[in-house]
């Protein structure tokens, strides 16, 4: 229900709007359509005669609910237009609304988008939605709309309407913070840009053998020792209780929900050399700077060792919102298969205990108290593991996350300056060119999937550029797997609406990768 205005609000959107019909009387004509946006919407209608052109005038109107989203339109449209673009509770045109209401088809994610001369309706049963639909609006302008400056052009945006909603609940980015750290301003910034393309759930690698890169305050050594040093002796860093905060508030208003994940048994060093009493000979190893995995593990049959993860856990699970703690669980090869039965089968209930879902690499699968919650991450590249494809039909959802496709840290070509390629070599077209409901047997519905990720591992990575130089334009091919309709799925149309993404990156100053498979714009 909208909520009462006063008159005085009422009398200054009605300024505006006479205001809006002092402007001269334009015929404007889009030259974009409403399906050239990646991800690609579900259904759309076009209308050439229904153009909407933003002008001085144009107010964008929203109510309690929508506010915070309103808030966040006006700040990306303002620096380009030089627009005031005012949020107010009521206009009649022009105007860009944004209303959260009971909407058929879209579910919780999905909106409804509609553009006719007089202005843009965005409708929604959430504000998730919106946000979904104010990323497809920032697409069908101009692409100088992301520039930090003033552009002298014209904003017009295409008519007619817009049906969508996405395939999967969960389609996400994750970044391993541990093999190299990364700032909250850097972390900030690759959630402002893997929000654009309706990623809403980001996945931070916050410990590895390399480095611990969170604050536990009940363990002090593992941020101060086990977090100074990175791959290669380069700089180390954590994150603060508090920074740890902001960047989960932060996400929350680009509606991304984060993940974080402490890996274990194996790849954690940084923990073993921060505390002796975790290791089995009570002997702390010295810190590890280089990449090889598989060679670490906690004590199994140490109690110290669960009071440890709960700490752990806990102190994790009262700062993160989410749902999910992710629990790691890959390449335990100095474990024993029966040493990792036990590790997990005492773990998982530790997870519950602090009222969150575990979700863990595909390994975790094997885990015979493995609750019908916990969320297996498929990350192999042959297609083939019969524990996660049994958990399946038990009724976990599986996160798709083949390596040798959707893990963005791989090179894309043998001369590629970044990345390695120990699950082969990754193109633009490679990253786009798989479904996830053919990718794994035995898990052959999309009913069985909770979505999927695109990982990006930090051996190679020191900074920002170099993160989008290996994220874009990889994710935004991803991101569609994860939105669009499984019929949509078209690499010859997607790598021309993905050329059109070219001169949206260059205004944004996104340092991308220019593959030779796409004729960029």
């Amino acid at each position: 229900m909208r909520r009462r205005v006063s008159l005085a609000s009422l009398f200054g959107a009605a300024l505006l709007t006479l205001t809006a019909f002092a402007q001269p009387a334009m015929a404007e004509q889009s030259t974009k359509q409403l399906t050239d946006v990646v991800p690609v919407p579900v259904q759309a209608k076009s209308d050439p005669r229904a153009d909407f052109r933003l002008t001085p005038a144009t107010v964008i109107v929203a109510d309690r609910d929508a506010r915070q989203v309103a808030d966040y339109l006006r700040g990306v449209l303002r620096p380009s237009t030089g627009y005031l673009l005012p949020v107010v509770p009521f206009a009649v045109t022009p105007k860009i609304e944004l209303d959260v209401t009971k909407t058929a088809k879209v579910g919780d994610q999905g909106y409804q988008l509609d553009v006719t001369q007089r202005g843009v309706t965005i409708r929604a049963n959430t504000s998730d939605g919106l946000f979904a639909g104010v990323q497809t609006l920032r697409q069908l302008l101009p692409a100088s709309i992301e520039a930090k400056t003033v552009q002298h052009t014209r904003w017009v945006v295409p008519g007619g309407s817009i049906t969508d909603y996405p395939r999967f609940a969960e389609r996400g980015a994750m970044l391993d913070v541990a093999r190299h750290f990364f700032n909250p301003d850097q972390v900030k910034l690759y959630i402002d840009q893997i929000a654009q393309y309706k990623i809403n759930t980001l996945h931070l690698h916050l410990a590895d053998d390399q480095g611990w890169r969170i604050e536990i305050k009940s363990w002090p050594n593992l941020a101060k020792y086990g977090g100074s040093t990175a791959v290669d002796g380069d700089p180390g860093g954590y994150y603060t209780q508090a920074q740890y905060k902001d960047i989960v508030a932060y996400a929350a208003s680009r509606h991304i929900t984060i993940v974080p994940e402490i890996d274990m048994p194996s790849h954690t060093n940084a923990a073993l050399a921060s505390y002796a009493e975790l290791n089995c000979d009570g002997v702390a190893p010295p810190l590890y700077t280089g990449i090889d995995v598989g060679f670490s593990s906690l004590c199994v049959n140490k109690d110290i060792t669960y009071k440890f993860l709960d700490d752990v856990i806990g102190e994790l699970a009262a700062m993160t919102p989410g749902k999910y703690i992710h629990i790691g669980g890959d390449e335990a090869h100095s474990t024993s298969p029966a040493d990792y039965q036990t590790f997990e089968n005492k773990v998982l209930p530790i997870v519950a205990k602090h009222g969150k879902f575990a979700e863990g690499w595909n390994e975790i699968a094997k885990a015979t108290a493995l609750p019908v919650t916990a969320v297996p991450q498929f990350w192999d590249t042959d297609g083939v593991d019969d524990a996660t494809a049994a958990a399946a039909a038990r009724g976990n959802k599986i996160l798709m996350s083949p390596a040798n496709k959707a893990y963005i840290d791989q090179q894309y070509t043998p001369d590629s300056p970044l990345g390695l390629h120990w699950a082969g070599y990754v193109e633009v077209k490679d990253a786009y060119d798989w479904d996830p409901a053919t990718t794994l047997a035995g898990v052959t519905q999309d009913s069985q999937i909770a979505g999927v990720e695109a990982p990006l591992w930090s051996e190679t990575i020191h900074n920002s550029d170099e993160i989008e130089y290996l994220a874009f334009p990889r994710l935004a091919g991803i991101a569609e797997i994860g939105w669009s309709p499984r019929s949509t799925h078209d690499w010859n149309s997607y790598r021309e609406r993905l050329a059109d993404q070219g001169p949206r990156w260059d205004a944004e100053g996104i340092d991308f990768y220019r593959s030779p498979q796409v004729d960029w714009k």
